[in-house]
């Protein structure tokens, strides 16, 4: 805290005396001065950074460089109060003020934190998220239930590629680094005559991973294989219709070998799990531009994806300890079926509308989602392998709107609303079938006052939601031997209720009137009602997952940005965000009372500072360091990740369309903590509880080239 509160401090004191002196400068100076306009592409409106009247912070392509990032993992810790869990090759459960999912494993999950690629739901499969010819990563922090569904109720992050233009443009890619670290990339695009503006992009990334198996001798067991193909196509089908295609391809085959018995990057198991995808999606919207003043867009969305998860269980191998050892493999293989229709009727510019100059827009939405999921693991219960399979299928269906009133050159208002019914089809092969249903309400208020050209205040009070389901995997095991004492324990919790997010914020947005500096500070508070959390049950080698609805939660905290340019060859950027949770109500299966006690990966603090600097015209250097304080692993029991700090540097030369960069993650090689257990896993010392870590990246370094043409 002693680090975050002066930054912060610091931050809130430059946002909000920058109104009136942004302003003056707007009122006395008529020079029209060219300055780069962020616009945000995830609003129904076209909105620039500052307009937005909730938490949003942008990264583009050149900051992504600059992190070497490939996959959105990389790029999440530079984002306040955006944290991510391990247990995967590559993250996929991202939080976001304290709030998501941290796994998966038996049951159905809905994402509190979505996932949009060029349109295209991915919530849940983050691995998906390749960088490559990625324009921008947009993060939306608190509820944006009103604007994209359920999957959003606790922010939203989406992502756009390089948008198709008629001049042939393109890059090339290539890149190497330490732990056989590979990299290579090609986009291109132009006109294609009567098919309109292309763009096609194709990359493939290559690692042995960060760990070395000391019992098979191998430092791959951790690998990554991730190759991605995406194709952009706009097509004016007439002067009055437009046709934009989007096809997308993933296909990821890592390994998984992230638990160390000794806490260290060297594993003992003798059966290396994988993380694999292999997807293919296709989006088609069709837009009608032939009103005067609005447009009608259509869209439909296809997504099929497979994909395999499994682990060592015991971590280990035959031998290590005779008499105490067990071994055990857990695999889970889902195939997932997604259908999203979308029909959208929306303003392009503002008009009267009773007397006042609105924006508006209205829209229907249908999303199927389909997961059959295949377990391949050892029954504990009847001493053999086995297998288990389920079906869920999701349907919801919503209706939405919204409308945003500018009562005066300075005052607007926005007002969303969002009506959602889902209907949830489970069974599975112990003959456990339910059929959870509910209707669910979300949207926004706020207000927004135009202090000058690019400076905002505003103020806003959203409501998210999350669908209730099945505890699957506890109804099927209440009966299981070993667990007979907590047969109604287990069938009080068959299913749980959907879950509310209330947020209040407060925030400042501004920009200099020669754009050489600008910052954004928002304040918030956040209550949840039946708040879903995970609870385990433990019993020797049986765990049961299941989520539990506490009774509420509280959060608050800020969130700020800076980016100042000193001179021409000289920048200071940095983000913080400072956040406090408390559970109510929750009680876990051995007793523990966890009321009053923060959430699961919800860290007092976290920041990301560095310098930007140039020497001539060709050389670059970028300087940064990412840190967070402290957090909980778990609902479930109260151990710990360590705060820590790292920094990342990057070196480039470009000459004329040629960038070489040298670059370095984790200058210092600090060991940090991404996920965490706490269980008795290890023979050698009868099973005791331990706190067991996966650690996130080492020093990692290397070269990347590049090419635009």
């Amino acid at each position: 805290m002693k680090i975050i509160q002066p930054y912060l401090a610091a931050s809130l004191a430059i946002a909000l005396p920058a109104l009136p002196v942004f302003a003056y400068a707007a009122d006395e100076t008529e020079k029209k001065q060219e300055i780069e306009i962020i616009e945000v592409s995830g609003d129904f409106h076209q909105r620039t950074l500052n307009e937005t009247t909730s938490s949003v912070s942008i990264l583009n392509k050149e900051a992504m460089q600059q992190r070497h990032s490939q996959h959105l993992q990389d790029t999440l810790n530079s984002f306040a109060n955006v944290n991510f869990s391990g247990g995967t090759s590559t993250a996929r459960f991202i939080q976001i003020r304290g709030i998501g999912e941290r796994s998966q494993f038996v049951d159905p999950v809905t994402p509190s934190v979505g996932l949009i690629i060029d349109g295209i739901d991915y919530s849940g499969l983050g691995s998906a998220a390749s960088l490559f010819d990625i324009n921008h990563v947009e993060v939306f922090r608190g509820p944006q239930s009103g604007r994209f569904g359920v999957n959003a109720m606790a922010g939203l992050l989406l992502l756009e590629s390089t948008a198709p233009s008629r001049d042939f443009n393109g890059q090339f890619q290539l890149s190497a680094g330490n732990y056989s670290e590979a990299m290579g990339g090609l986009a291109m695009g132009g006109h294609l005559g009567a098919l309109g503006n292309a763009r096609f992009s194709v990359s493939q990334f290559q690692q042995d991973g960060y760990m070395e198996n000391t019992y098979l001798n191998r430092d791959d067991t951790e690998q990554r294989d991730e190759l991605t193909a995406r194709f952009l196509l706009d097509t004016e089908l007439s002067q009055d219709w437009l046709l934009q295609t989007v096809v997308h391809y993933n296909d990821v085959d890592n390994g998984y070998d992230a638990f160390s018995l000794d806490n260290t990057r060297e594993t003992l198991s003798d059966e290396p799990g994988f993380d694999r995808l292999e997807s293919q999606a296709l989006r088609l919207q069709l837009s009608y531009l032939g009103f005067s003043n609005s447009r009608l867009e259509m869209s439909v969305n296809q997504l099929n994806a497979d994909t395999g998860y499994a682990y060592d269980e015991d971590w280990t191998y035959e031998g290590i300890a005779p008499g105490w050892e067990y071994s055990s493999f857990d695999a889970y293989f889902r195939e997932r079926d997604d259908k999203t229709a979308e029909i959208r009727w929306l303003s392009d510019k503002p008009e009267a509308l009773l007397g006042v100059d609105s924006e508006w827009v209205a829209g229907l939405y249908y999303y199927d989602k389909s997961v059959a999921l295949t377990r391949d693991y050892f029954n504990w219960d009847l001493g053999q392998p086995d297998i288990f399979e389920s079906e869920y299928d999701s349907e919801h269906m919503a209706v939405y709107g919204e409308l945003t009133q500018h009562w005066t050159e300075r005052v607007s208002t926005i007002t969303g609303l969002r009506v959602e019914r889902y209907n949830n089809d489970y069974l599975d092969s112990r003959g456990i079938a339910e059929q959870p249903e509910d209707t669910m309400v979300g949207g926004n208020f706020s207000v927004r006052y135009q202090a000058s050209e690019e400076s905002y205040v505003y103020a806003t009070l959203a409501r998210g939601y999350k669908s209730g389901g099945v505890n699957g995997e506890a109804l099927g095991k209440a009966r299981d031997q070993g667990l007979e004492e907590l047969e109604n324990y287990l069938l009080e919790r068959s299913t749980f209720a959907p879950e509310v997010l209330w947020s209040a914020e407060f925030g400042v947005k501004g920009s200099s009137s020669d754009g050489r500096l600008t910052s954004r500070v928002t304040a918030f508070y956040h209550w949840r009602d039946d708040v879903q959390l995970k609870g385990w049950v433990n019993r020797d080698q049986s765990f049961v997952g299941y989520i539990e609805n506490a009774a509420e939660g509280r959060g608050y905290g800020l969130e700020a940005e800076i980016r100042n340019q000193f001179t021409d060859w000289l920048t200071f950027f940095a983000s913080a965000g400072w956040l406090q949770t408390e559970i109510q109500g929750f009680v876990t299966e051995s007793g523990i009372d966890m009321t009053g006690r923060e959430q699961a990966q919800a860290p007092n603090y976290q920041f990301n500072v560095g310098l930007e600097g140039w020497l001539g015209e060709n050389f670059q250097w970028v300087v940064q360091a990412d840190g967070k304080d402290e957090f909980y692993f778990s609902d479930s029991h109260n151990q710990k990740a360590d705060s820590m700090a790292v920094m990342h540097l990057a070196l480039n030369y470009y000459y004329q369309n040629w960038r070489v960069s040298l670059w370095g993650r984790n200058l210092t090689d600090e060991d940090y903590a991404i996920r965490g257990f706490y269980f008795g896993n290890d023979p050698r010392n009868e099973y005791v509880p331990e706190t067991y870590v996966q650690y996130g990246e080492p020093r990692r370094f290397g070269i990347t080239v590049s090419k635009s043409f």
